[in-house]
């Protein structure tokens, strides 16, 4: 079965993960956000009194934890291979990984620019910062301004690699995840 590999993508606090588990309960199958489980293993490493915008600040080796990140996003890519599903939804692609490190101006090589060229994704949805619903959490730090200048770095990210960005209105959960289902 040739499978459509749907990213959802957007800057922190954009409603990524509510569209996600909408989608969920409609019986679609989705994979979920990688970094999240990361940063929290992360978070172990240092003083949990100080507060760092960037949770890949709290990794002793970003590169090492962009790479880990990288390899569970390619996994992922690569499962949705075997799933018997005609649509798989991924909160965030592999392109994500380079826009973040583009916007925290850190190096990394030809392994993550090669990933980004090999597993290519059917369609990107981009969830646009909104004000109204942004909140910080426990593995959420970035400040709204800085969640809109993420949201540049992803556009420009996905468009580098040749993707055509349908960006999702601003609604409510169930108008936003009917968007994404009748748009495919």
């Amino acid at each position: 079965m040739d499978t459509k590999k749907i990213v959802i993508t957007g800057s922190a606090g954009t409603g990524k993960t509510s569209v996600i588990n909408a989608l969920k309960t409609k019986g679609f199958f989705c994979f979920e956000e990688v970094i999240r489980i990361l940063t929290l293993e992360a978070k172990g490493e240092v003083d949990p009194s100080s507060h760092i915008s960037n949770p890949i600040a709290f990794a002793n080796d970003p590169l090492d934890f962009n790479t880990r990140l990288l390899n569970g996003r390619i996994e992922q890519f690569k499962q949705a291979n075997s799933i018997n599903k005609e649509l798989n939804f991924f909160d965030r692609g592999i392109p994500d990984v380079l826009a973040y490190m583009d916007y925290f101006n850190q190096d990394y090589g030809d392994l993550f620019t090669k990933a980004c060229k090999e597993y290519i994704y059917s369609t990107v949805f981009l969830l646009p910062p909104w004000k109204a619903i942004y909140k910080t959490d426990n593995e959420r730090f970035e400040t709204f301004e800085e969640a809109v200048k993420i949201h540049d770095h992803l556009v420009i990210t996905y468009k580098k690699f040749g993707y055509n960005i349908i960006e999702v209105p601003f609604g409510t959960i169930e108008e936003r995840t009917n968007y994404i289902i009748n748009h495919i």
